[in-house]
């Protein structure tokens, strides 16, 4: 299992602070939303939890398989080797490749048979275009290759930039009833999430609401319904 933790993290992008002294903890066996509206800092949050980013100040730690990393010192694919798979947003698949192809990158070579039939069993819509090139794909079979990506090395946290932006709605239940399923089989979730909490309902207990860059809520997902100021600067209610 794997645990990721941001204490006091502040990042700067282009002499603007985008996270102001973020401290978040993601547990082993637990799955989180971090909710709030476009330009709060989600993207830039995650980014900088998986290493991508570094951060002005703070300490950004993994902790997994017998090991500690300082994110903040540690290129990203360190933190897949310790078990977490991404979904970046707007899905980042190599349009010359066909869904298989784009495993076997992720993977490092074929992906194992047992992987890619439990992987079937999770999103069994890809089977359909497995062999299918990424440019001739839609939106949502790209979304569904970007999952399938995330879980080649059989991760124990994924972590997903909003999956569920701009899907036909039969997409998006695709794609949540995946989420359920690995869930269900013991992968933890960090899920971001610009709109309604209620889509991220069943996938994540618990909840951090974004604003400008600050934490504003720590807490359970339903009680970020309940919080009066979390609603007003996310929401505006």
């Amino acid at each position: 299992m794997v645990e990721v933790s941001m204490e006091d993290v502040w990042v700067e992008i282009g002499g603007v602070e985008v996270l102001r002294g973020v401290t978040i903890k993601v547990e082993e066996g637990a799955s989180y939303a971090i909710v709030g509206r476009n330009g709060a800092g989600k993207t830039t949050l995650l980014r900088t939890l998986l290493g991508i980013l570094k951060p002005s100040r703070g300490r950004v730690t993994a902790r997994g398989r017998g090991r500690i990393l300082d994110m903040t010192r540690t290129p990203p694919h360190k933190l897949a080797e310790l078990g977490v798979g991404y979904v970046p947003q707007g899905r980042m698949i190599f349009p010359d490749l066909t869904a298989l192809e784009n495993l076997e990158v992720a993977y490092g070579g074929p992906v194992p048979g047992d992987t890619l039939e439990w992987i079937y069993t999770i999103l069994p819509e890809l089977k359909r275009f497995i062999d299918r090139k990424g440019m001739y794909m839609s939106g949502g079979e790209q979304q569904i290759v970007a999952v399938a990506r995330a879980l080649v090395r059989r991760p124990s946290l994924i972590v997903l930039d909003e999956p569920l932006e701009g899907l036909a709605p039969r997409v998006v239940k695709s794609i949540l009833d995946a989420l359920r399923e690995i869930k269900a089989s013991g992968v933890s979730i960090l899920i971001t999430e610009s709109g309604t909490i209620s889509r991220v309902r069943g996938i994540a207990e618990n909840a951090y609401g974004l604003d400008r860059g600050e934490i504003i809520y720590s807490g359970d997902l339903d009680g970020l319904e309940r919080d009066p100021e979390a609603r007003r600067r996310i929401w505006g209610l």
